[in-house]
């Protein structure tokens, strides 16, 4: 059964917002940052293991692309999961989502960009409700730096993208996040491991982030780019509901619409390219064809030119012919066959200007060719 790409760009994001939050349930076990690693080098070496990616073939620009997106895959991974501990999960996911907002407008190089993660800055305002008091600067620290890696974190996956195929840049990235995330929560994990411990990191694994991008790697296949952000844009809202359902945090009305706004910037920055491509459209068109108008023209040139050249050369032998007849004239000293020689040229001279008649016949018809 083939199931629809938006269905399978929504279950991807259902399931990295489910695997967020059940990782809050090692956190007694294995601190924030332990069920972060031990997520992340599950799924490294389920990949490596897969993959089996050929480090000896791959450029060293390959390479240092790799190892940049690995270290920002790990701190990525760390700062969001340090952030969910602090903070409710749709709040985390919507100031995390000003990173690839702020990259779209700086990358859109229109002033008029800037409205979307200023509205969104405005619904995280609502969000955080800094008035009240209880500002959690710790978590709201860890979720910017979240937004950061996040905009990092597509920039280098473009790069690696274009460098290596198939899924050896994940793996490697993978594998260099787990190097990474190491020093901050290989120890939790050695001293907290139980079986029970160890099959739920290997069911988080497969939930985030070997399915979501399994997933999005089909939907993608299958949809614009523009399309997949703009279903992008309702992750904050998923994972308030997530929140609700699993984790019993409870939006108050002005944060509900806080991530209604973080939304509506995601699906307007998605959108305005479009809009944008669709009024270039008509004068690209125009362009298009007066460059054709421009090229029948040239077209009708040559084409007037070569009848006017072929026209030339037909009248050419006749018109060399009659100097020839005029001075064979005074050697046999006849001066009517002079006025011959003369009558002679002349249908010659005649077929030369008949030619233009013809000539103006051939551009009209070049001009008219399609």
């Amino acid at each position: 059964m083939r199931f629809p790409a938006p269905a399978l760009a929504l279950t991807s994001m259902l399931f990295v917002q489910l695997g967020a939050a059940l990782s809050t349930h090692l956190f007694s076990a294995l601190t924030p940052a332990g069920s972060a690693w031990l997520r992340v080098t599950v799924a490294a070496v389920i990949l490596l293991a897969i993959t089996r990616p050929k480090v000896h073939r791959m450029s060293r620009a390959a390479l240092l692309a790799t190892l940049l997106l690995g270290t920002a895959t790990g701190m990525m991974t760390l700062v969001f999961i340090e952030a969910v501990a602090r903070l409710p999960l749709g709040t985390v996911v919507a100031i995390e989502f000003l990173g690839p907002l702020s990259l779209a407008a700086v990358r859109a190089h229109r002033p008029t960009a800037l409205v979307w993660p200023a509205l969104a800055l405005v619904g995280v305002v609502g969000l955080t409700r800094p008035w009240t008091g209880e500002l959690n600067l710790l978590g709201i620290g860890f979720a910017v730096a979240a937004a950061a890696g996040w905009a990092g974190y597509i920039l280098l996956t473009q790069r690696v993208g274009a460098q290596l195929d198939g899924l050896q840049g994940l793996a490697l990235s993978l594998g260099t996040a787990a190097l990474v995330a190491a020093p901050f929560g290989a120890a939790p994990v050695l001293h907290g491991m139980t079986p029970t411990i160890a099959a739920q990191g290997v069911g988080l694994a497969v939930l985030v982030p070997l399915l979501p991008f399994a997933l999005e790697m089909r939907a993608l296949r299958r949809m614009r780019v523009a399309a997949f952000g703009t279903l992008m844009a309702l992750e904050p809202g998923m994972a308030t509901a997530i929140g609700l359902a699993l984790l019993g945090q409870t939006p108050s009305p002005l944060q509900v619409v806080g991530i209604a706004l973080v939304i509506a910037a995601g699906i307007g920055a998605q959108r305005a390219p479009r809009r944008l491509a669709d009024r270039r459209a008509p004068a690209a068109r125009a362009a298009a064809a007066r460059g054709a108008a421009a090229n029948r023209g040239a077209a009708a040139n040559r084409g007037a030119a070569a009848n006017r050249g072929a026209a030339a050369n037909r009248a050419a032998p006749s018109n060399r012919a009659a100097p020839s007849n005029r001075g064979a004239a005074p050697d046999r000293g006849a001066p009517a066959e002079r006025g011959a020689a003369l009558d002679r040229g002349a249908p010659a001279e005649r077929g030369g200007r008949a030619a233009s008649p013809a000539s103006a016949s051939a551009a009209t018809s070049a001009k008219n060719a399609p």
